[in-house]
């Protein structure tokens, strides 16, 4: 017996995952019409307004029964008894379990990462995992307490499961390539306005960064990180928009012996969890030439920060530390300060500053 009753559930199992949401609701709908022509005709006014009847064919189809609402007529008990009930309740468990295998299959997606986010805007792309050093990156980038509310989507190669579905600001994708524009086109690589590529070695970020640095928008900013500083040579000589980044173990350890306490003040200048960090600020258009020391002063008064240097672009590459306090500074240059919490635009009178 049980083995029947085994056999008889893989069947109807099989049949719900045939039937498509289309079919169930039209299947539904007619058979709440032809309850609701019978019911007319066979006298059940009371029954006959549609909020009512709705209601009623609900309460009733799924054995809630509050018994408020009931059909009155003989005849009318029989079609509820013979025909409501019994094809209602079918229909009822069809789709209860089509409800619960969508959810089920939604779920499964998340977990898996084979949903595509081509809706996405303005996010950020994570691209490559590290057990320890991802996890690091959505923790200093979530720590921020006044960034933008950017979704965080971490991409990845590797076959495994969503390792943030616990978190809500953390979304989850696995592409077989990062250079397959198809699959580039999941993440909503045109509309991406951070993007974070840290492969599993120095060629695959190569050629990730290489690949997506023609795809997306003119002010996404990407970051990429090598082991081999070469291969930051090779990049920046076709890439200008990626900012790249390489191990500096051997300057720390000499500034380290040199200067104790180097390491640390580089630390909490890095990490958002604690302590000072460092920023930037993009200068806002058609605004008047200023004074780096107007701004110092002001950042220092205003919002206890310290401007470090003036950058022309959003790579840095020929950015100028500590400038003399008479150094010019224009609409688009990009201010790099250290401070507690960041400073929003909006937070700076900078109609003050240019006159």
């Amino acid at each position: 017996m049980p083995f029947i009753f085994k056999r008889l559930f893989l069947l109807v199992r099989n049949h719900i995952d045939q039937v498509s949401w289309q079919a169930v609701a039209i299947a539904t709908l007619l058979h709440m019409l032809l309850i609701w022509l019978l019911l007319g005709l066979a006298g059940e006014t009371a029954l006959s307004p549609v909020s009512t009847f709705v209601y009623y064919y609900i309460v009733t189809t799924s054995t809630v029964g509050y018994g408020d609402f009931s059909a009155s007529t003989d005849l009318g008990r029989w079609i509820v008894a013979v025909l409501q009930i019994p094809f209602g309740l079918a229909l009822f468990g069809v789709l209860l379990g089509k409800t619960g295998q969508t959810v089920t299959y939604l779920i499964r997606r998340a977990m898996t990462g084979d949903k595509s986010f081509s809706y996405f805007n303005n996010h950020i792309i994570i691209f490559g995992w590290h057990q320890i050093r991802t996890k690091k990156m959505v923790d200093y980038i979530l720590a921020d307490q006044k960034r933008m509310d950017r979704r965080i989507l971490l991409a990845v190669t590797e076959q495994m499961e969503h390792p943030f579905l616990a978190n809500a600001h953390v979304d989850f994708v696995r592409l077989s390539s990062f250079t397959d524009c198809e699959e580039l086109e999941r993440v909503a690589i045109k509309q991406a306005d951070k993007i974070i590529i840290d492969g599993q070695d120095d060629d695959q970020t190569f050629t990730t960064a290489l690949r997506i640095s023609k795809l997306v928008k003119d002010d996404c900013h990407i970051s990429a990180h090598f082991n081999d500083e070469s291969k930051v040579e090779m990049l920046l000589e076709h890439c200008h928009n990626v900012e790249c980044s390489s191990a500096k173990s051997a300057e720390i350890l000499v500034r380290s012996m040199q200067d104790p306490g180097s390491s640390r003040v580089q630390e909490e200048l890095l990490s958002t969890l604690h302590g000072d960090t460092q920023f930037s600020l993009v200068i806002p258009a058609e605004l008047a030439e200023m004074e780096f020391g107007k701004l110092f002063h002001h950042f220092k008064h205003d919002h206890d920060a310290i401007l470090l240097g003036v950058a022309h672009n959003l790579s840095a590459q020929n950015m100028d530390l500590n400038p003399p306090l008479n150094y010019p500074v224009n609409s688009g240059d990009i201010l790099h300060y250290i401070a507690v919490d960041r400073v929003l635009s909006n937070e700076v009178d900078w109609q003050g500053l240019a006159k």
